[in-house]
């Protein structure tokens, strides 16, 4: 959990979002209870109830919310593949089962949030950006998901750009950690980084980065891998 301490001790939270220190606590340990305010948004998980991988990201996203004290209530998850007996399960466990398709488009309204989203379509971290798409906003998030440097790297830059113009122009005010890697669990986490956005560095970049604010819209051509919203 050091490197999620890490990002969570750089989040830019309101006086009343922190925690009593006492004397000699010790900083990581308090980053972590803090974490008691927080929420957690989950997307993309996959059908766990068939499928190995997704059911370790699961289990993983449990003892996180163990570890960091986060209600689990206090998380929300969503995927449009989840049948009624994988959304039974998740009530049951006590997570908060999300009704409708946001597309990733989740806006936090100042409150503190963990993103989960491992292995998602680029156009949902997209859309997730455009959704809190100011300095106050993205310094109170943390998001678990595919690097971003990553991301930069396999996709020519205009193309970059173009098609995932938020993503592109946070690349700058974005700090991320390489997730833990262990052998048995590769093909779980791998590519995977956990990302925030220091309120320093997001004020140093350019002031009219931020009154552009345009809905992602994507051509029905684009391979998007997310699932669109059949409802709009």
């Amino acid at each position: 959990m050091a490197p999620i301490s890490e990002a969570l001790e750089h989040l830019h939270l309101e006086p009343s979002q922190h925690p009593v220190e006492a004397p000699n606590s010790n900083l990581k340990e308090d980053s972590l209870k803090r974490t008691s305010h927080f929420k957690c948004v989950c997307y993309g998980i996959g059908k766990f109830a068939s499928c190995l991988i997704a059911r370790n990201q699961l289990a993983f996203l449990l003892l996180f919310l163990e570890k960091l004290q986060i209600p689990r209530n206090h998380c929300y998850i969503f995927d449009p593949l989840f049948n009624e007996v994988e959304i039974s399960v998740l009530n049951t466990l006590g997570l908060t089962v999300l009704e409708e398709n946001e597309e990733g488009k989740h806006s936090i309204y100042s409150e503190p949030t963990i993103f989960y989203m491992i292995h998602c379509g680029t156009a949902l971290y997209n859309n997730l950006l455009w959704s809190n798409w100011s300095v106050n906003s993205l310094s109170k998030m943390m998001i678990i998901g595919n690097s971003f440097k990553g991301i930069e790297g396999k996709l020519l830059t205009r193309i970059l750009q173009k098609d995932y113009p938020y993503v592109a122009k946070i690349l700058k005010g974005t700090e991320e950690i390489e997730f833990p890697q262990t052998l048995h669990y590769m093909d779980i986490f791998n590519d995977t980084a956990i990302h925030w956005f220091p309120l320093q560095k997001l004020k140093e970049l350019p002031s009219e980065m931020w009154t552009i604010q345009k809905e992602p819209n994507y051509s029905k051509s684009e391979e998007l891998e997310i699932i669109r919203n059949q409802r709009k």
